[in-house]
């Protein structure tokens, strides 16, 4: 991803926590036990903190001009979807197998984040 179409899509993730965060708060309060509420909210979090990285990666991208911050982003984006989304389908359904794609998306995330010291290591 180039620098602008990270900057959307970060921002239109960190929008969607926001309300999925709203949505679990309020309404999803009385549906869900405490268990898959507590899950629910893990995916927001993980889903913000990303969304962040990703504007960060941006940013990042504009100063150092390095290949790897687009891979970085992307790697957030993707963890975003199948770490975060898994955790919500998980705790709107029940549905235990998605349990095996949450640690991908988790995986995603921290080879984003060292794609991203990577980058900062090799433009010194």
């Amino acid at each position: 991803m180039n620098d602008r179409t990270l900057v959307i899509a970060g921002a239109l993730c960190l929008l969607a926590g926001v309300g999925a965060g709203a949505f679990g708060a309020h309404a999803l309060k009385r549906m869900l036990s405490v268990d898959m509420l507590q899950i629910w909210q893990t995916a927001v979090l993980y889903q913000l903190i990303h969304g962040l990285g990703m504007l960060a990666v941006a940013a990042l991208a504009v100063r150092f001009h390095a290949p790897l911050l687009s891979w970085a982003g992307t790697l957030m984006f993707a963890g975003i979807i199948l770490f975060s989304g898994s955790l919500y389908v998980l705790a709107l359904t029940g549905t235990k197998w998605l349990g095996a794609v949450t640690p991908i998306g988790g995986t995603l995330f921290i080879i984003g984040w060292a794609l991203v010291a990577m980058a900062a290591w090799r433009h010194a």
